[in-house]
């Protein structure tokens, strides 16, 4: 079992007393197997929306501006076929990242019967959220917005109005990877229809007034070029964060923090359930739920009794530490 450093112990305990656990209140009844995850944030869910909003602009102009008025059927049906079925994957992606549970941790798990039952030995200790009144396993934080500690959080994002963890990051990659391809895919058959335009009769390049056609496609032109560039840098800061085995959070944390890492190769087939298929492209493949944690998962190892005797601190030092373990990345 990995060694965690003294100095990041806080919310630590091997005495159920230590943290007053009978203030939590017991953990609620598992919610039925399937039961739909969804934040209620006001931001997120207009960024969700805004989101939505967006694509189905994007295949407005697309099919009414560009491919709908062309007189070359093979081009028109090609690209139609090819933009929607992007289109499709990447609202499909945004609506599997947004609903899964990202891996919450149980809320209230951190009572005196359940910290007993763990029968902590000597070097043993487990840490406790005080926001969310969980035990948190090795690689959890606790996210402000969610409200809960989520395994593996790498970071809260808006625009899926949901935390990108352990059970929802292949849908996240897929719909940064999809929205950079339709971006793209626009911006291409943008440059292409210009061209034409400028050699054609404007009037008949489009059932729309040329100026309105004009203004259509400047907006959808800059839209794409805003987010294929940055679904593109997220795309390619969560390949990076699985090829290392290392989120967000834990990147910041890096230098006080060290820790034993999987094969590269390990965590993409965990990310993508399984070796190299088409299921990998597939924002319906995969129908995780979270995998429950054994007891073993909620014990961590210090490096000696020393260590866990040097952090029962005063309480000024305590209220300095005091968020320490609740981290929240939030992407712009």
């Amino acid at each position: 079992m990995m060694l965690i450093p003294a100095h990041h112990f806080r919310d630590i305990e091997r005495k159920p007393e230590y943290l007053q656990p009978e203030k939590c209140v017991p953990p609620p009844h598992p919610s039925p197997v399937g039961t739909m995850w969804f934040i209620r944030d006001g931001c997120g869910i207009a960024c969700a929306v805004v989101t939505w909003f967006l694509v189905l602009y994007a295949e407005f102009v697309v099919l009414f501006v560009m491919l709908i008025p062309s007189r070359d059927y093979v081009y028109s049906i090609i690209n139609g076929i090819m933009f929607n079925l992007l289109a499709f994957l990447a609202l499909a992606s945004h609506c599997r990242a947004m609903l899964t549970d990202p891996g919450a941790v149980p809320k209230g798990n951190a009572t005196k019967e359940f910290i007993e039952s763990l029968q902590l030995k000597p070097g043993q200790v487990v840490y406790k959220c005080p926001k969310c009144c969980s035990i948190k396993p090795d690689r959890a934080h606790h996210c402000s917005v969610c409200k809960r500690c989520i395994r593996k959080m790498d970071h809260h994002c808006p625009w899926v109005n949901n935390c990108v963890g352990e059970n929802n990051q292949k849908y996240f990659v897929l719909f940064t990877m999809y929205i950079a391809l339709i971006s793209l895919h626009a911006l291409i058959m943008v440059g292409f229809h210009f061209l034409h335009c400028f050699e054609e009769d404007w009037t008949k390049c489009s059932s729309f007034s040329p100026p309105t056609t004009v203004i259509l496609l400047i907006l959808l032109c800059f839209e794409g070029l805003l987010f294929l560039i940055f679904t593109s840098v997220m795309f390619g800061t969560q390949v990076h964060s699985i090829c290392t085995d290392e989120t967000g959070i834990e990147r910041l944390k890096r230098k006080h923090q060290p820790r034993e890492r999987t094969g590269s190769w390990k965590s993409v087939k965990e990310t993508f359930d399984g070796d190299l298929s088409l299921n990998w492209f597939n924002p319906f493949s995969g129908l995780r739920h979270p995998k429950p944690l054994s007891d073993g998962d909620w014990v961590r190892q210090v490096a000696s009794l020393s260590d866990t005797e040097n952090t029962e601190t005063t309480e000024e030092q305590s209220e300095q530490r005091k968020d320490e373990d609740s981290v929240e990345v939030i992407d712009e």
